[in-house]
C-alpha cells in the first residue's frame, strides 16, 4: 500500500509528473475505440483497441511517442481530464476530478498491479485489435 497518499492530499493540477502517471491503474479502456451518437452525445465503447497497446500488460507499446503515431490518442492534462466525457467511470484520473476516492482495486490502493485484472477492470484478453477488424463497422463490436 501506498503510505503517501498523494492523490489524497493533491488537486490534479499539482502533482508531479511521476504521481501523475501513476494514477493510471493500466485498466486500458481509454485505449479502445468509442463512437458517439451525433444526436444525443451519449459514448458507446467497442472491445476494439488501439494497435499500439500490448494486451498481455495493458501498455502501449509506444508510449512516448503516442500522440505522433497515434493521431487521435490524447495526452491526459487535467485540464482535459475535466472536460472529456468518454473517460471510463472507473478511471482514476475523471474519479479524483469529480471528487471520489480511488477504488479498491487500484494499484496505489491495493498494492498490487495485478488487482485491476482480478477486479475485472482490464480490457485485457477480450479486445480485438484493430488491425484484425474492419474499422468501418466498429458498430459490430459494441459493448455495454
Amino acid at each position: 500500500m501506498n503510505e503517501d497518499r498523494f492523490w489524497e492530499n493533491k488537486n490534479l493540477e499539482d502533482l508531479t509528473r511521476a504521481e501523475w502517471e501513476a494514477l493510471c491503474d493500466g485498466c486500458a479502456r481509454c485505449c479502445l475505440y468509442k463512437l458517439q451518437d451525433e444526436e444525443t452525445g451519449e459514448i458507446f465503447y467497442t472491445n476494439v483497441i488501439c494497435k499500439l497497446l500490448n494486451q498481455a500488460t495493458c501498455s502501449c507499446t509506444a508510449y512516448l511517442e503516442r500522440s505522433r503515431l497515434m493521431p487521435t490518442c490524447l495526452t491526459l492534462t487535467p485540464e482535459l481530464v475535466h472536460t472529456l466525457k468518454w473517460l471510463p467511470e472507473t478511471c482514476a484520473y475523471r474519479a479524483l476530478a469529480e471528487g471520489k476516492k480511488l477504488p479498491w482495486w487500484h494499484p496505489l490502493v491495493s498494492g498490487n498491479p495485478g488487482s485491476v485484472r482480478k477486479a475485472g477492470v482490464s480490457v485485457g484478453e477480450n479486445a480485438i485489435c484493430e488491425t484484425d477488424v474492419d474499422m468501418e463497422r466498429l458498430d459490430d463490436y459494441l459493448i455495454e
